[in-house]
């Protein structure tokens, strides 16, 4: 049986463009701030330039759902009613970890820590949802988030210098890492939709021949 694209998936697909260049966005302000000063503003320019390219893509894929049909998806009826409770669930814990992590550093005094528990966090809780949504990359992208922060706190010092200009290279490798991540992520889904609208084409003609 072949699925239908409908208006649910292109709105769903868009939703996880969007989501991940706003967070990928948030994510690189952060390490735009660790290097204090170095390579600002441009930078934070490009950043935001990338962050709106990716914005502006997952709303031409709402736009484009408009000629699609209105159908069922996974999204829709009560798996999608089910889908968004989990969503929220798993969501509102990713916030309260973040708020418990982050009192709890700054309790022991090793605020520095911060951005990397909060990258952990983040990637641990895309795991749960790939296999809510059945998007593989967001596996990746999980895990990927996890690395990225334990390589750094392994490996990397808290200060560095770069010519002469000192860095807290916990929040910029963290920082702009995540937001690679995250960007390259969005971008991938991205290319989901497009591929989603490439299908949708394909049906139409082939309605249209039969």
């Amino acid at each position: 049986m072949v699925h239908t694209v409908t208006k649910g998936d292109l709105h769903g697909t868009a939703s996880g463009v969007l989501f991940m260049a706003f967070f990928g966005t948030l994510w690189s302000y952060t390490g735009v701030m660790g290097l204090q000063g170095w390579g600002s503003p441009w930078l934070l320019i490009a950043a935001l330039a990338i962050g709106m390219v990716l914005v502006i893509g997952g709303f031409s894929l709402i736009s484009a759902s408009n000629g699609f049909p209105q159908g069922t998806s996974i999204h829709s009826g009560n798996d999608g009613r089910k889908m968004r409770m989990w969503f929220n669930i798993i969501f509102a814990g990713e916030g309260i970890a973040i708020g418990i992590a982050i009192a709890v550093c700054n309790a022991f005094g090793h605020t520095e820590n911060i951005p990397i528990v909060i990258a952990i966090i983040v990637g641990l809780h895309f795991l749960p949802l790939a296999r809510l949504f059945r998007v593989r990359i967001y596996y990746y992208t999980g895990l990927l988030l996890c690395v990225v922060p334990i390589v750094t706190w392994l490996f990397v010092p808290e200060i560095m210098s770069l010519s002469g200009h000192q860095l807290n290279a916990y929040m910029s490798v963290v920082g702009l890492g995540s937001a690679l991540i995250l960007w390259v992520t969005s971008f991938a889904i991205w290319m989901i939709g497009r591929r989603l609208m490439g299908l949708a084409s394909d049906q139409l003609s082939n309605d249209l021949t039969h």
